[in-house]
C-alpha cells in the first residue's frame, strides 16, 4: 500500500442516546461489545460521499494523482443504487478518467476481497495503481427497534492505494473463504421494491467469527513460511471486542498487537479494516517493515486474510 485514508460521518451516536431508543444502556453495550459510539450518514449522505473522501486522503498520502490510477473497486453491502456501480460514482467524483471501475460484495471481509483482488491486476501486470475502498453506510438498513443489532452497526469507508512494492514487501500471501450454508445467520432480505434490514443470529455469528479468524491467519502466515509470533500487528474486522480479544488469545498474540477502534466507530462492515490501518498510520504505529496480518468475517458466510509487509512501495515513476 502506498496511501491509506479514511473517512466517517460528522454525526456520533452515542450508548446513551442508543438508551433513549432501545431498552439498552452504556454498561450493556460497552460490556457485550466494546461499543461505545459510531458515527452516522446524515440525510442525503451517501455511501459514494464518504468513500470519495476516503479515495482522496489515499491519494494524498500515496502522492499519487487520480489521473494515474487504472482501476477502482469498492467493496460495499451499501451501493448508492442497484446500479451504477459506486466506484464508478467515485471514479467521476476523483476525475480519474483512466480508471476501470467495479463493485464488490462480499459484506463484512469485502475491504480483504478487494485488496485481493487488486492486487492480482498488478502482479500480473494488467494495471499498475488500483485504489480499493470500503464504504456503508449501515445505519440506512438497520432495524432502530432491533437493540441486538442497532447498537453494533455504523457509516464510514477507508481507501488504500496499491502499486508496485519492493522485494519482500507489500501482500505475501492470502486467503479468501465462502460457506453459503451459512447464509440465513446474517443477512438483509428485500423489502418490496426496497432493501430491507439487517437480522443476525448473533450467537451462531459470534462462533464462526471466534474459529474462522485465527484458522486464517494461522493457514496464510504458514503459508509465507513465518510466525503467528512474527506478528507485529494483527487488523481484524471490527465487529465486537470480544471477537477481537478471542482472536488474539487463540492466536497467542499480546493484546498490545491487535488493534481495535471499535469502541469508536462500531462494525462499519467493510470500512472497518481500513479505517483502523488508517488510524494506526495517523498515531504513528505503523512502521516500515511491520508485518500485519488482515482478517475479516461477514454475510455470506464469507472470510478473508492476508499477510503484508508494510512499506517498501515503488515510487509512481518506478519501471
Amino acid at each position: 500500500m502506498s496511501g491509506i485514508g479514511a473517512c466517517v460521518p460528522e454525526r456520533i451516536l452515542t450508548n446513551d442516546d442508543l438508551a433513549g431508543m432501545v431498552d439498552t444502556n452504556d454498561e450493556w453495550i460497552t460490556s457485550r461489545t466494546g461499543i461505545r459510539e459510531r458515527h452516522l450518514a446524515a440525510p442525503g449522505e451517501t455511501t459514494s460521499d464518504l468513500a470519495a473522501v476516503a479515495a482522496q486522503r489515499a491519494l494524498e498520502d500515496a502522492k499519487l494523482p487520480a489521473e494515474a490510477l487504472d482501476l477502482i473497486i469498492v467493496a460495499t453491502a451499501t451501493a448508492d443504487y442497484p446500479f451504477p456501480s459506486t466506484a464508478s460514482i467515485v471514479q467521476d467524483r476523483l476525475s480519474a478518467r483512466r480508471a476501470a471501475a467495479f463493485d464488490l460484495s462480499a459484506a463484512c471481509s469485502g475491504f480483504i476481497y478487494a485488496l485481493v483482488t487488486g492486487a492480482q491486476f498488478i502482479r500480473t501486470g494488467a494495471y499498475r495503481h488500483v485504489l480499493v475502498i470500503g464504504a456503508e453506510t449501515l445505519s440506512r438498513i438497520t432495524n432502530w427497534e432491533d437493540r441486538s443489532t442497532c447498537i453494533l452497526f455504523g457509516d464510514g469507508a477507508g481507501a488504500a492505494v496499491l502499486g508496485p512494492a519492493a522485494e519482500g514487501f507489500g501482500l505475501l500471501g492470502a486467503e479468501l473463504g465462502s460457506d453459503g450454508s451459512g447464509r440465513e445467520l446474517l443477512k438483509v432480505e428485500k423489502n418490496g421494491a426496497g432493501p430491507g434490514q439487517i437480522t443476525m443470529s448473533g450467537n451462531e455469528v459470534f462462533k464462526f467469527a471466534v474459529r474462522i479468524l485465527p484458522e486464517s491467519v494461522r493457514r496464510v502466515v504458514a503459508a509465507a513460511g513465518v510466525e503467528v509470533s512474527d506478528l507485529d500487528w494483527l487488523f481484524a474486522h471490527q465487529a465486537n471486542s470480544r471477537i477481537l480479544d478471542a482472536a488474539g488469545r487463540r492466536l497467542g498474540l499480546e493484546n498490545e498487537k491487535v488493534f481495535s477502534v471499535v469502541h469508536k466507530y462500531g462494525n462499519t462492515s467493510a470500512a472497518s479494516i481500513p479505517i483502523a490501518l488508517a488510524e494506526a498510520q495517523q498515531e504513528g504505529r505503523l512502521h516500515p517493515g511491520n508485518l500485519l496480518a488482515l482478517v475479516g468475517f461477514g454475510a455470506g458466510l464469507t472470510w478473508a486474510s492476508c499477510l503484508i509487509r508494510w512499506g517498501g512501495a515503488l515510487p509512481a515513476d518506478a519501471k
